[in-house]
Protein backbone atom coordinates (compact mmCIF):
# COMPACT_ATOMS: atom_id res chain seq x y z
CA UNK A 1 0.00 0.00 0.00
CA UNK A 2 1.08 3.82 -0.64
CA UNK A 3 1.77 5.66 2.33
CA UNK A 4 0.52 8.95 -0.03
CA UNK A 5 -3.00 7.16 -0.61
CA UNK A 6 -5.81 9.10 0.10
CA UNK A 7 -6.11 13.12 -0.58
CA UNK A 8 -4.85 16.06 1.51
CA UNK A 9 -6.58 19.04 3.12
CA UNK A 10 -5.06 22.42 2.48
CA UNK A 11 -3.80 22.16 5.59
CA UNK A 12 -2.22 19.31 4.35
CA UNK A 13 -3.47 16.96 6.20
CA UNK A 14 -4.32 13.27 4.88
CA UNK A 15 -8.12 11.98 4.22
CA UNK A 16 -7.89 8.00 4.55
CA UNK A 17 -10.52 5.49 2.97
CA UNK A 18 -13.02 4.25 4.85
CA UNK A 19 -11.02 0.72 4.63
CA UNK A 20 -8.35 2.51 6.02
CA UNK A 21 -9.40 2.30 9.62
CA UNK A 22 -9.29 -1.35 10.15
CA UNK A 23 -5.60 -1.44 9.27
CA UNK A 24 -5.43 1.25 12.22
CA UNK A 25 -7.67 -0.79 14.71
CA UNK A 26 -4.87 -3.63 14.53
CA UNK A 27 -2.12 -1.59 15.02
CA UNK A 28 -3.88 0.35 17.38
CA UNK A 29 -4.95 -2.71 19.38
CA UNK A 30 -1.21 -4.01 19.35
CA UNK A 31 -0.11 -1.23 21.20
CA UNK A 32 -2.71 -1.21 23.66
CA UNK A 33 -2.36 -4.59 24.33
CA UNK A 34 1.52 -3.97 25.10
CA UNK A 35 0.74 -1.63 27.44
CA UNK A 36 -1.98 -3.99 29.57
CA UNK A 37 0.53 -6.51 29.51
CA UNK A 38 3.60 -4.74 31.09
CA UNK A 39 0.93 -3.08 33.59
CA UNK A 40 2.23 -6.05 36.31
CA UNK A 41 5.80 -5.44 36.19
CA UNK A 42 5.82 -1.67 36.65
CA UNK A 43 6.61 -2.41 40.58
CA UNK A 44 8.41 -0.63 42.96
CA UNK A 45 11.84 -1.85 42.84
CA UNK A 46 11.75 -2.29 39.14
CA UNK A 47 14.20 -0.92 36.76
CA UNK A 48 12.90 1.61 34.02
CA UNK A 49 15.52 -0.65 32.01
CA UNK A 50 13.72 -3.79 32.62
CA UNK A 51 10.49 -2.65 31.47
CA UNK A 52 11.49 -1.75 28.45
CA UNK A 53 13.47 -4.56 27.93
CA UNK A 54 9.98 -6.49 28.24
CA UNK A 55 8.01 -4.61 26.37
CA UNK A 56 10.75 -5.26 23.36
CA UNK A 57 9.98 -8.48 24.06
CA UNK A 58 5.77 -7.97 23.66
CA UNK A 59 7.06 -6.30 20.75
CA UNK A 60 8.78 -8.83 18.98
CA UNK A 61 5.91 -11.45 20.01
CA UNK A 62 3.58 -9.79 18.70
CA UNK A 63 4.70 -9.84 15.08
CA UNK A 64 4.99 -5.80 15.17
CA UNK A 65 7.99 -3.57 14.36
CA UNK A 66 8.37 -0.96 17.00
CA UNK A 67 8.42 2.38 15.26
CA UNK A 68 10.84 3.93 18.21
CA UNK A 69 13.78 2.26 17.72
CA UNK A 70 15.97 3.97 15.47
CA UNK A 71 13.62 6.85 15.20
CA UNK A 72 16.47 9.69 15.18
CA UNK A 73 18.56 7.64 16.85
CA UNK A 74 16.50 6.59 19.86
CA UNK A 75 16.88 2.93 20.76
CA UNK A 76 14.44 2.10 22.86
CA UNK A 77 10.91 0.35 22.34
CA UNK A 78 9.16 2.98 24.52
CA UNK A 79 9.69 6.05 26.28
CA UNK A 80 8.97 6.23 30.06
CA UNK A 81 8.32 9.41 31.84
CA UNK A 82 8.42 9.35 35.49
CA UNK A 83 7.44 11.88 37.99
CA UNK A 84 8.97 15.38 37.03
CA UNK A 85 9.33 14.12 33.30
CA UNK A 86 6.71 15.32 31.11
CA UNK A 87 7.81 13.24 27.91
CA UNK A 88 10.02 11.47 26.11
CA UNK A 89 12.31 9.55 29.27
CA UNK A 90 14.69 7.32 28.22
CA UNK A 91 14.77 4.09 30.47
CA UNK A 92 17.61 3.30 32.11
CA UNK A 93 19.24 2.35 35.38
CA UNK A 94 16.08 4.57 37.20
CA UNK A 95 14.61 1.84 39.68
CA UNK A 96 10.69 3.03 40.77
CA UNK A 97 10.18 4.24 44.18
CA UNK A 98 6.94 3.92 46.73
CA UNK A 99 4.78 6.66 45.33
CA UNK A 100 6.31 7.42 41.85
CA UNK A 101 3.76 7.76 38.72
CA UNK A 102 5.35 7.55 35.53
CA UNK A 103 3.51 7.46 31.62
CA UNK A 104 4.89 4.53 29.42
CA UNK A 105 4.55 5.54 25.38
CA UNK A 106 4.71 2.76 22.85
CA UNK A 107 4.47 2.93 19.16
CA UNK A 108 4.36 -0.41 16.90
CA UNK A 109 4.37 -0.69 13.21
CA UNK A 110 1.57 -3.47 11.99
CA UNK A 111 1.63 -4.05 8.20
CA UNK A 112 2.51 -0.29 7.59
CA UNK A 113 0.06 1.23 10.15
CA UNK A 114 0.90 2.94 13.35
CA UNK A 115 -0.39 2.35 16.56
CA UNK A 116 0.84 4.93 19.28
CA UNK A 117 -0.71 5.37 22.57
CA UNK A 118 0.40 5.91 26.17
CA UNK A 119 -1.27 5.58 29.83
CA UNK A 120 0.19 6.30 33.72
CA UNK A 121 0.88 3.36 36.04
CA UNK A 122 1.35 4.06 39.82
CA UNK A 123 4.09 2.30 41.71
CA UNK A 124 3.12 1.33 45.35
CA UNK A 125 0.80 3.93 47.33
CA UNK A 126 0.39 7.60 45.28
CA UNK A 127 -0.23 10.86 47.33
CA UNK A 128 -3.41 12.56 47.16
CA UNK A 129 -2.00 15.06 44.67
CA UNK A 130 -0.80 12.60 42.53
CA UNK A 131 -3.78 11.26 42.29
CA UNK A 132 -5.41 13.77 41.50
CA UNK A 133 -3.38 14.66 38.62
CA UNK A 134 -3.58 11.20 37.03
CA UNK A 135 -7.87 11.66 37.15
CA UNK A 136 -7.76 14.70 35.68
CA UNK A 137 -5.09 14.24 32.66
CA UNK A 138 -7.36 10.99 31.99
CA UNK A 139 -10.18 13.03 32.08
CA UNK A 140 -8.82 15.82 29.82
CA UNK A 141 -7.63 13.35 27.80
CA UNK A 142 -11.67 12.29 27.18
CA UNK A 143 -12.56 15.57 26.94
CA UNK A 144 -10.53 16.47 24.07
CA UNK A 145 -11.59 13.15 22.27
CA UNK A 146 -15.40 14.19 23.01
CA UNK A 147 -14.89 17.33 21.28
CA UNK A 148 -13.47 15.58 17.70
CA UNK A 149 -16.50 14.95 14.90
CA UNK A 150 -16.79 16.39 11.62
CA UNK A 151 -17.24 20.11 11.18
CA UNK A 152 -15.51 20.35 15.07
CA UNK A 153 -11.88 22.64 14.57
CA UNK A 154 -8.86 21.50 16.04
CA UNK A 155 -9.33 24.36 18.20
CA UNK A 156 -12.15 22.60 19.99
CA UNK A 157 -10.49 19.90 20.86
CA UNK A 158 -7.78 22.17 22.28
CA UNK A 159 -9.95 24.29 23.98
CA UNK A 160 -11.94 21.46 25.91
CA UNK A 161 -8.84 19.93 27.25
CA UNK A 162 -7.48 23.20 28.12
CA UNK A 163 -10.39 24.44 29.79
CA UNK A 164 -11.28 21.40 31.98
CA UNK A 165 -7.26 21.84 32.85
CA UNK A 166 -7.19 25.03 33.99
CA UNK A 167 -10.56 24.86 36.05
CA UNK A 168 -8.88 21.64 38.07
CA UNK A 169 -6.08 24.37 38.71
CA UNK A 170 -3.38 22.54 36.90
CA UNK A 171 -1.68 23.72 33.77
CA UNK A 172 -1.47 22.31 29.95
CA UNK A 173 1.71 21.35 28.23
CA UNK A 174 2.37 24.04 25.07
CA UNK A 175 5.81 22.88 24.05
CA UNK A 176 4.54 19.13 23.19
CA UNK A 177 1.68 18.48 21.04
CA UNK A 178 -0.31 15.49 19.21
CA UNK A 179 0.26 14.96 15.78
CA UNK A 180 -1.47 12.80 12.58
CA UNK A 181 -0.77 9.45 11.78
CA UNK A 182 -1.47 6.27 9.82
CA UNK A 183 0.90 5.42 7.21
CA UNK A 184 3.73 7.70 8.94
CA UNK A 185 4.43 8.33 12.10
CA UNK A 186 4.46 12.08 12.82
CA UNK A 187 2.23 14.04 10.21
CA UNK A 188 0.04 17.49 9.87
CA UNK A 189 -1.61 18.62 12.04
CA UNK A 190 -0.06 19.60 15.34
CA UNK A 191 -2.84 18.91 17.93
CA UNK A 192 -2.44 21.25 20.26
CA UNK A 193 -3.94 21.00 23.87
CA UNK A 194 -4.97 24.29 24.53
CA UNK A 195 -6.36 26.92 22.15
CA UNK A 196 -10.09 29.12 21.09
CA UNK A 197 -13.07 27.13 19.89
CA UNK A 198 -13.86 27.33 16.38
CA UNK A 199 -10.20 27.92 15.07
CA UNK A 200 -7.92 25.67 13.16
CA UNK A 201 -8.30 23.30 10.57
CA UNK A 202 -11.98 21.77 10.62
CA UNK A 203 -11.89 17.93 10.97
CA UNK A 204 -12.79 15.71 8.07
CA UNK A 205 -13.93 11.96 7.99
CA UNK A 206 -11.16 10.03 7.56
CA UNK A 207 -8.33 12.03 9.61
CA UNK A 208 -6.38 10.14 11.53
CA UNK A 209 -4.09 11.58 14.57
CA UNK A 210 -3.46 11.68 18.82
CA UNK A 211 -4.60 13.64 21.71
CA UNK A 212 -2.27 13.62 23.91
CA UNK A 213 -2.43 15.89 26.89
CA UNK A 214 0.46 16.78 29.20
CA UNK A 215 -1.00 18.11 32.06
CA UNK A 216 1.93 19.86 35.66
CA UNK A 217 1.04 20.23 38.91
CA UNK A 218 2.85 23.95 38.69
CA UNK A 219 3.51 25.61 35.83
CA UNK A 220 3.53 24.61 31.92
CA UNK A 221 7.21 25.62 31.10
CA UNK A 222 9.56 22.63 30.42
CA UNK A 223 13.35 21.83 29.23
CA UNK A 224 14.81 19.36 27.76
CA UNK A 225 17.61 17.91 29.14
CA UNK A 226 21.35 17.53 27.59
CA UNK A 227 20.64 13.77 25.95
CA UNK A 228 17.77 15.95 23.61
CA UNK A 229 15.12 14.05 24.37
CA UNK A 230 14.09 13.89 27.99
CA UNK A 231 11.90 16.59 28.88
CA UNK A 232 11.01 17.81 32.29
CA UNK A 233 8.84 20.73 33.86
CA UNK A 234 11.08 23.45 34.70
CA UNK A 235 9.57 24.06 38.24
CA UNK A 236 9.86 20.42 38.84
CA UNK A 237 6.18 19.93 39.64
CA UNK A 238 4.69 16.19 38.78
CA UNK A 239 3.62 16.12 35.35
CA UNK A 240 1.34 13.52 33.53
CA UNK A 241 -0.05 12.61 29.92
CA UNK A 242 -2.35 9.71 28.55
CA UNK A 243 -2.40 9.01 24.36
CA UNK A 244 -4.59 7.66 22.16
CA UNK A 245 -4.84 7.49 18.71
CA UNK A 246 -8.44 8.03 16.97
CA UNK A 247 -10.06 8.41 13.54
CA UNK A 248 -12.94 10.72 12.74
CA UNK A 249 -15.64 8.98 11.57
CA UNK A 250 -19.07 10.10 9.54
CA UNK A 251 -20.96 11.29 12.82
CA UNK A 252 -18.31 11.49 15.56
CA UNK A 253 -14.68 9.68 16.63
CA UNK A 254 -12.92 6.35 16.85
CA UNK A 255 -10.56 5.43 19.44
CA UNK A 256 -7.84 2.86 17.83
CA UNK A 257 -6.31 2.33 21.05
CA UNK A 258 -8.50 1.41 23.46
CA UNK A 259 -7.17 -1.24 25.87
CA UNK A 260 -8.50 -4.53 25.61
CA UNK A 261 -8.31 -5.72 28.80
CA UNK A 262 -9.65 -2.45 30.47
CA UNK A 263 -6.92 -1.30 32.22
CA UNK A 264 -6.44 2.39 30.16
CA UNK A 265 -6.91 4.28 33.62
CA UNK A 266 -4.03 2.92 36.61
CA UNK A 267 -6.64 2.02 39.25
CA UNK A 268 -8.17 -1.15 36.91
CA UNK A 269 -6.82 -3.13 40.21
Amino acid sequence: MDERRGRLTRDGIRIYDTADFEGMRVAGRVAATILDDIAPHVTVGQSTAEIDRIITEMVTASGSVSATIGYKGYRHASCISVNHVVCHGIPGDKVLKDGDILNIDVTVIVDGWYGDTSRMYLAGTISRKSERLVQVTHDALMKGIEAARPGATFGDIGAAIQTYVEAARMSVVRDFCGHGLGRVFHAPPNVLHYGRPGTGPVLEEGMFFTIEPMVNLGRPETKVLADDWTAVTRDKSLSAQFEHSVGITADGVEIFTLSPAGRFHPTWG
